[in-house]
């Protein structure tokens, strides 16, 4: 994430409403945790989110990106669509008789190296089944990740590019607009590493 300074142009209500937001997510989370929106819930989660950001303050961070409705629900159709496809691939792989997969780990440098992104990127990357995320080196902006059913180099470059189109989708529905510039005018080779 885009972390700035606060300053004159942030200002104490910049703060205040980084908070509000901060205990508004973690008051849902706390209803989910329990399954119940009640009363009970909503009062116990603003109690337990109030102790967590007053025990373990957040750093002064900011959203430096831009929502676009269109682009996320681009990243969300072919997120699902991912989803199903590599759901379908794994089970194939679990029920067929004899198989037995080969995985590989490979790195993957991102294009844009905000902390945002690379937690959106990793997160999306991991849900889907037969990628998870090894490490992240977080200062080059890499990913290491593991992949289910290589068959050869051309599946390698298949999965590095996949990964990098998850950013290109991530940064169009959520980065700024020299991110998304950066994204569509870099090319694929720079985000991969031998």
């Amino acid at each position: 994430m885009n972390r700035e300074p606060v300053g004159p142009h942030r200002g104490r209500a910049g703060r205040w409403r980084d908070q509000l937001i901060a205990l508004g997510w973690l008051v849902l989370v706390w209803n989910l945790l329990w399954g119940d929106f009640s009363w009970g819930n909503l009062v116990g989660g603003v109690l337990v989110a109030g102790a967590v950001l007053l025990f373990f303050p957040l750093p002064p961070v900011s959203f430096g990106g831009r929502l676009r409705p269109r682009a996320l629900l681009v990243f969300l159709v072919r997120f699902v669509g991912e989803l199903v496809s590599a759901s379908a691939h794994v089970a194939r792989i679990a029920v067929q008789p004899g198989c037995r997969p080969r995985g590989a780990i490979i790195a993957v440098r991102l294009r844009v190296r905000t902390d945002l992104n690379l937690a959106l990127t990793a997160e999306a990357v991991s849900l889907v089944p037969g990628t998870l995320i090894i490490e992240v080196d977080r200062d080059a902006g890499v990913l290491y990740v593991h992949v289910l059913d290589v068959r050869g180099p051309q599946d390698l470059t298949a999965s590095r590019e996949r990964i990098l189109a998850v950013e290109r989708r991530v940064v169009r529905a959520v980065g700024s607009a020299a991110e998304v510039r950066q994204v569509d005018t870099d090319p694929v080779d720079r985000g991969v590493l031998p």
